[in-house]
């Protein structure tokens, strides 16, 4: 993890930016999901935190970390986790995973996604979905790859 992974300076490029990738941990707490948090080197960045950040003006943000995207297994369609959170906050375009995801299904999926997402120089939010769709396609063929390591990543919103 870089020393550069610190709660105040994520929150800072939280404000700063309106494209994020995050490349970490990610922690979800099912009893207590704004205590949810993607864990930085010194302190947890937690949901609640990043829901107290106006981030109105932010396009997209790809969370490269487990867990991102799941919710409570006894109330499913009431889903508050990390993904979700973003997207409550203002991020137009979020991509989370749906469970753990190992490292070389993540190097694979994200260097084909940004391909796809930035082929014309230009980077859109409303390519994201499609972008992801295409990054996943070669990974569904690869049957050497499991199958919840070919599917663990989701798209929420526009």
């Amino acid at each position: 993890m870089s020393v550069d992974a610190m709660k105040s300076r994520a929150l800072r490029e939280l404000r700063e930016n309106t494209w994020l990738h995050f490349s970490c941990h990610g922690t979800q707490k099912y009893e207590d999901p704004f205590n949810s948090a993607f864990l930085m080197q010194d302190q947890r960045l937690s949901l609640l935190n990043i829901t107290q950040t106006d981030l109105s003006r932010h396009e997209s943000t790809f969370l490269s970390a487990c867990d991102t995207a799941v919710g409570d297994h006894d109330t499913p369609d009431e889903v508050i986790h990390l993904a979700a959170g973003l997207q409550f906050a203002g991020v137009k375009s979020v991509i989370g995973t749906l469970w753990k995801v190992n490292d070389s299904a993540v190097q694979r999926l994200v260097e084909a996604f940004y391909k796809n997402l930035c082929g014309d120089g230009k980077m859109n939010s409303k390519r994201a979905a499609r972008a992801l769709h295409k990054a996943v396609q070669p990974l569904a063929c690869d049957k050497d790859m499991p199958l919840e390591q070919r599917i663990v990543f989701v798209h929420i919103g526009m």
